[in-house]
């Protein structure tokens, strides 16, 4: 199992290149990659072309960039040059992010996302291929001719030349169907929140068709330390706003992930709460046994016989996101 550091996206009042020196450690460390967020701050992109210029051998990977921010045009040119410029070390992470986001922040229409998912990965390869993009789709036309068309539009193809044309491609994804495209059209899937023991029963049938080869790169938390209780009262928060606040009440997926898992009415309760108004409430409904299976926290020793867990599953690569440097150490000596 290779291991990743994912540096998310920088809090407000922070800068991000401040993150360069974490991203360095894990290169010493023996890291396979780095990956950095969006949502709606910092960008994906120009925090990795930082983190590239400033090493050598890991692969730097976006996770996600977000699909309605860019056209598919637009991401294969990005995709193609931060590649060229890193040295054949970029992996494009894509996501469509919730309805809250898509129409909210990028004013485009949340539509049908797998469809809309498929397309865009077949222009963003069909650009880095250098082939004539040509496109004629329920989502994309291209060249467009559409209302308000010019008719001058033209089909063209990349002018750079990619180092690589087969740039990895992974999809972030929860939901079964969007899982199982995941599997059927992308290099890898970037999952979240996974619990080691349900994975089968959650994922399995979704990745039934994955090709010999496809990568799973989840994203867990870790925190080293004695105290497990303030480890778990830490993390807390953050799972009580995505499983509780994330997006509407009858469209959270992160709520729904957690009903797959067996935790219906812990979940259901931590949202009436959170959308409710009574946040430190739903904070409080987070169960312990939540926490112990979606992270990895305590001491070397506890980490090391719940990562027993993690190698029963097809995971990959282990994403690591934590606050801590030690948290990178620790699990460089359990899993290098």
């Amino acid at each position: 199992m290779k291991l990743g550091l994912n540096l998310g996206y920088a809090p407000p009042g922070t800068n991000p290149a401040d993150l360069v020196p974490v991203a360095q450690e894990a290169e010493r460390l023996g890291y396979d990659s780095v990956w950095t967020a969006e949502a709606w701050g910092t960008d994906a992109v120009t925090v990795l072309s930082w983190i590239a210029a400033r090493t050598s051998t890991i692969k730097v990977g976006s996770a996600i960039m977000q699909m309605p921010g860019r056209t598919p045009a637009n991401t294969a040119m990005t995709a193609a040059t931060l590649d060229l410029m890193s040295g054949g070390r970029f992996i494009l992470g894509l996501g469509t992010s919730g309805p809250q986001v898509v129409e909210g922040w990028h004013g485009q229409p949340w539509g049908k996302p797998l469809g809309k998912t498929r397309e865009y990965v077949e222009i963003v390869r069909t650009a880095l291929r250098r082939d004539v993009v040509e496109h004629e789709g329920e989502h994309y036309r291209i060249p467009y001719d559409g209302p308000g068309a010019t008719g001058l539009g033209k089909p063209l193809k990349l002018m750079l030349r990619p180092l690589r044309a087969d740039i990895p491609i992974y999809l972030a994804s929860i939901g079964p169907k969007n899982v199982a495209l995941a599997a059927e059209i992308a290099d890898g899937w970037l999952p979240i929140f996974v619990d080691p023991e349900r994975f089968g029963d959650a994922f399995g049938p979704s990745l039934a068709g994955a090709p010999e080869g496809f990568e799973i790169a989840p994203t867990v938390h870790v925190l080293v330390g004695d105290d497990v209780q303030a480890l778990r009262d830490s993390l807390k928060p953050y799972l009580a706003l995505y499983v509780g606040g994330m997006g509407a009440k009858g469209k959270n997926f992160y709520n729904a992930l957690m009903q797959r898992y067996g935790w219906e009415a812990e979940a259901a309760r931590i949202q009436a709460l959170y959308l409710g108004g009574k946040q430190r409430e739903a904070i409080a409904a987070v169960p312990d046994e939540l926490v112990d299976a979606v992270a990895l926290i305590g001491p070397k020793e506890r980490i090391r016989d719940r990562l027993a867990a993690w190698r029963e599953t097809p995971v990959t690569t282990l994403i690591v996101a934590s606050p801590q440097p030690e948290a990178l150490q620790v699990l460089a000596e359990l899993l290098l």
